[in-house]
């Protein structure tokens, strides 16, 4: 159940993300949102591990560790696509 929560976090992260980082990301808002499911469960992950998150549950710090993930996600993945133009 925990990594089906995160998943469902990715979604809203992902859209979330796009509205905080508005620009050129390339691949739309669809990419944008699997993004932001990969980095949901990169942030759930490495919150975990740093003991200030937890996979299980809907609370705001978990939300907060999901977009913060996202946004990650979505910077190195700009950064990767303008390194290869």
């Amino acid at each position: 159940m925990g990594i089906l929560a995160w998943i469902v976090f990715g979604l809203i992260a992902g859209v979330l993300a796009k509205l905080i980082m508005p620009g050129k990301q390339g691949g739309g808002i669809i990419l944008t949102i699997v993004l932001g499911i990969v980095g949901a469960v990169v942030g759930g992950f490495i919150g975990t591990l740093l003991g200030f998150g937890g996979i299980s549950g809907f609370d705001l710090r978990s939300m907060v560790l999901a977009v913060v993930g996202a946004l990650v996600v979505l910077v190195v993945y700009g950064w990767m696509v303008r390194g290869r133009a």
